[in-house]
């Protein structure tokens, strides 16, 4: 799609999501680093380049001066330090990899970067100061950066997922042109049941059981007015909406944070989604709430499954156990969702950046 084959360098990389759809743009990954060990071999056993550094990124930094003028340097530093879901706290040392993407970014060069995080950095007043000290140093290096807030079901991905992607190219460049691009590359994600209905029950080779972790009910749970929110299982384990589309899946999977379904209703031997007429149950008050467990036809989603509601493909292979795994997944950012946003951004290069490599 593109003129030429684009280069890239690949930061924060994980277990890769980002790599697979700026690969699909087009672009050729010529390094990549990760910190953690099971999502580096994750890496490596699905793309054999040897690319891949497994190290902090600060014990790299001095190395990256070799990929000067690389096309577009990407990737997604921990959001921790600035998730809603967790401490939200500036001093959190992962609040400040965001600036040491930009380190990189200073020293390589690219035409192009794009940093991924969690919505909140690109529009909570909280992170105000965070964001134009951001955007003052990614300036100051020469880019014109600007953070879009999109969302993953509209990109093809079967999950509630809004993200900021900040966008910075070299010298000024014209935020409508990228917006309208960005928007082109939209495509609306298929159901959860459309998603994993081949995949088929789990227990088999093809979708094996990956978490034992069981299902209760909570007995003070917090209601809210959609039977896919609130809290009235244990854990922060989620029903995921059959029909719809799945909440964001987190890092934190593999236990009773693991999202859930109703199998039986996922293959068409229920009628009716049991979490719909529990949850009517407890709001009308018909339902005294217990702590028992729930029914079998309740189950958390396998690997297979959370990877796919990720759009990897569906070959992909993980490294490390279980728990490893799932953390990967969940700290992916989601392969289509990247490859809409690396196409837009290719495209832009390639139509309207004045700048010479």
């Amino acid at each position: 799609m593109s003129r030429h084959t684009s280069t890239g360098v690949s930061l924060f990389t994980g277990a890769g999501g980002m790599d697979v759809g700026f690969e699909k743009a087009g672009i050729k990954v010529v390094f990549a680093n990760e910190i953690m060990k099971e999502a580096a071999s994750t890496y490596n056993a699905n793309h054999p380049s040897g690319v891949m550094v497994n190290d902090d990124i600060h014990n790299v930094l001095s190395t990256l001066t070799k990929f000067k003028g690389a096309d577009i340097v990407f990737g997604g530093p921990p959001c921790q330090g600035f998730s809603v879901a967790g401490k939200m706290d500036p001093n959190d040392e992962r609040s400040k990899l965001i600036f040491t993407f930009l380190d990189a970014v200073q020293r390589i060069q690219p035409r192009a970067f794009v940093m991924e995080n969690v919505k909140a950095l690109g529009y909570l007043e909280k992170w105000n100061d965070v964001r134009t000290k951001y955007l003052k140093k990614a300036q100051s290096l020469g880019y014109h950066t600007v953070p879009f807030i999109l969302n993953a079901t509209e990109y093809g991905v079967a999950q509630k997922r809004e993200r900021v992607f900040f966008i910075g190219i070299r010298n000024l460049y014209d935020e409508k042109i990228m917006r309208n691009l960005l928007n082109k590359e939209k495509t609306l994600a298929p159901s959860v049941r459309v998603l994993l209905s081949s995949l088929g029950k789990a227990g088999t080779n093809k979708n094996p059981h990956t978490c034992t972790a069981k299902i209760t009910f909570a007995t003070q749970p917090v209601m809210r007015k959609s039977p896919y929110a609130g809290m009235y299982f244990n854990g922060q384990g989620r029903p995921i909406d059959i029909d719809g589309y799945a909440n964001t899946l987190p890092a934190s999977m593999g236990g009773n944070k693991t999202p859930f379904f109703d199998e039986e209703y996922l293959y068409g031997k229920a009628k009716k989604d049991w979490v719909v007429g529990y949850h009517r149950g407890l709001v009308e008050g018909s339902i005294v709430p217990q702590f028992q467990e729930a029914p079998k036809r309740l189950r958390r989603i396998t690997i297979k499954e959370a990877a796919r509601i990720q759009t990897f493909p569906n070959d992909y292979i993980f490294s490390g156990n279980n728990g490893s795994i799932y953390t990967q997944i969940g700290n992916a950012v989601p392969c289509k969702m990247a490859e809409a946003v690396a196409k837009a951004v290719v495209k832009y290069l390639n139509k309207y950046d004045s700048s010479k490599k």
